[in-house]
């Protein structure tokens, strides 16, 4: 991305994630922290970043909304198939009760996590919440999310630039290691979580509303 010019990877973060708000699994947080990463040298603008973050959160989930609202719970099992790492039964039953509890706040908090992410507008369509409420908990959990991780990573990559001048790269070396063992600690435990909850019977419940 760091060859790209600023106009053309403020248009890349804004599809990509843009699509992964629509119900296809890419990488749209990475695409965020990359380019506000590249804000710490001066290529980018944060501002410009969760400009084009937001943007393509808050479209791509009202075009999921949609797409999930007329298809209906099949286009659901239609993406399950397709993608059964993503979106398996397992999944969408986890999805699936996370909105029947706490309604179009699913939308917002589901913002900032990786499976609500993906789901959160085609599932609201599906189970018809109410598109204003919707389109409200979108856009407040996109621009949350978007400004929120640009800044985040923005000023820590510049905390970690300064930091980083004192210290060897044998440091570094073990501070990446020890960060992608936390997160696959963190991604596993999550996954089992699921599971072990998709084990539990649960009461049939019907149309959602916000």
């Amino acid at each position: 991305m760091a060859t790209l010019p600023p106009f053309a990877i403020y248009a890349v973060v804004g599809l990509v994630i843009g699509l992964e708000s629509m119900g296809i699994p890419l990488p749209g947080e990475f695409a965020l922290v990359g380019a506000s990463l590249l804000a710490t040298s001066g290529l980018t603008n944060p501002w410009l970043v969760g400009l084009a973050a937001s943007i393509g959160a808050i479209v791509g989930d009202s075009i999921g909304y949609a797409v999930g609202r007329r298809g209906g719970r099949a286009v659901l099992q239609k993406f399950g198939r397709r993608f059964p790492r993503h979106f398996g039964p397992a999944h969408l039953a986890h999805a699936e009760r996370v909105f029947q509890r706490h309604g179009v706040w699913a939308v917002f908090f589901g913002r900032f996590v990786a499976l609500l992410r993906i789901l959160a507008g085609p599932l609201a369509g599906a189970l018809h919440v109410p598109y204003p409420k919707f389109l409200l908990a979108n856009a407040a959990g996109g621009i949350v999310w978007a400004y929120g991780t640009s800044f985040a990573i923005f000023y820590a990559g510049q905390a970690a630039e300064r930091w980083l001048k004192q210290f060897s790269w044998l440091a570094l070396v073990v501070a990446l290691l020890a960060g992608l063992a936390t997160t696959m600690y963190l991604k596993r435990r999550a996954n089992r979580h699921m599971h072990e909850e998709a084990e539990i019977p649960q009461p049939e419940e019907k149309t959602i509303v916000g």
